[in-house]
């Protein structure tokens, strides 16, 4: 009985990361071939709100692998005010299927400019790249 209550205890203490949202009903392993010469295959996990230092926005997180024996997660942390400042500059917001492209986006850069990876990582989705995927995107 005692050690249950301090099991409780403990869990009550750790902050609970928050459960992914937005996980299609049916995952769909697709392929990427990168700049680095590796072809990638990924699946869509889901995002959650997050914060980083004083930063509040979400994380898109993508299941990775290289030889399908190996899978890692890669998570883009995006600011919102990496968002904001696109948005002020066009007066136009973007809605969250253009911003899920621009995350997608990131990701593949994140392949094509990186070593080989194969392990789990994150990476921050700055404003200049916003500006630089919506170009690409023609949004």
């Amino acid at each position: 009985m005692l050690a249950k209550f301090l099991e409780r205890l403990r869990r009550g203490r750790q902050e609970a990361t928050p459960e992914l949202r937005g996980r299609p009903p049916i995952r769909r392993e697709k392929a990427y071939a990168a700049d680095s010469g590796y072809v990638y295959q990924y699946t869509y996990e889901g995002y959650r709100a997050a914060t980083r230092s004083d930063s509040v926005g979400s994380e898109f997180v993508f299941e990775c692998t290289s030889d399908r024996a190996a899978r890692f997660r890669l998570a883009v942390f995006a600011p919102d005010e990496s968002f904001a400042a696109w948005e002020r500059s066009t007066g136009r917001e973007l809605n969250a299927v253009e911003r899920y492209a621009i995350v997608k986006m990131q990701l593949f850069a994140i392949l094509d400019e990186s070593e080989h990876i194969q392990r789990d990582g994150e990476w921050l989705l700055t404003e200049g790249q916003v500006g630089h995927h919506v170009a690409e995107l023609d949004l």
